[in-house]
């Protein structure tokens, strides 16, 4: 007898899931009762900034990292970040799936990161159903201001991502990138 998934389970396995599982709506708040606490701290309390979401996030690779307040995320455990990271201002990141992001990335204000998706059915959309898909980035990123990036995108090494751009697809490594949708316009 085969066991069967949790909706949790179904959403980390890149399945369709009920995003309104009882659940999952219970981890939701959790992390929106910790991020309270991180985006009300006076931000001359770094260390416990620090504190703070090194138990929130799934991995934090050092003590060289800042997120400038507010930060929002879903889950937050299925974020990781590299050696030196940087975030300022408004950062998102809807985390149903991994959002893998590398050593030396700097993110500009109002950045968003999605890996959730939904039908563009209407009826199915309503079900509340929803799948979700991994985001990765590489090491030595810098995504401009205003920047988001969607379910399923994976960003190369050394890449630049221009401020606005709206990034759908594959951004290969060594390259200059920006636009709606976002395209390399230059070779590094």
């Amino acid at each position: 007898m085969t066991k069967r998934m949790t909706e949790k389970e179904k959403m980390l396995a890149g399945e369709v899931y009920s995003a309104v599982a009882p659940e999952l709506i219970e981890e939701l708040m959790a992390t929106r009762e910790v991020l309270y606490e991180y985006n009300s701290l006076r931000p001359s309390e770094t260390q416990r900034m620090k504190e703070i979401l090194k138990g929130l996030l799934g991995h934090v690779a050092d003590d060289d990292f800042l997120i400038n307040q507010p930060f929002h995320c879903d889950y937050g455990k299925q974020i990781s970040i590299g050696r030196r990271f940087f975030a300022n201002f408004n950062f998102t990141v809807l985390d149903e799936a991994r959002v893998t992001i590398g050593d030396d990335c700097f993110i500009g204000p109002n950045v968003s990161i999605y890996t959730a998706c939904h039908s563009t059915d209407p009826v199915e959309r309503n079900s509340r159903q929803e799948w979700a898909k991994p985001v990765t980035i590489g090491n030595n990123v810098w995504i401009g201001g205003s920047v988001t990036i969607l379910p399923g995108v994976t960003i190369g090494d050394n890449v630049t991502i221009g401020a606005g751009s709206v990034v759908v697809g594959y951004i290969p490594s060594n390259t200059v990138a920006v636009g709606n949708p976002c395209k390399v316009i230059k070779n590094l």
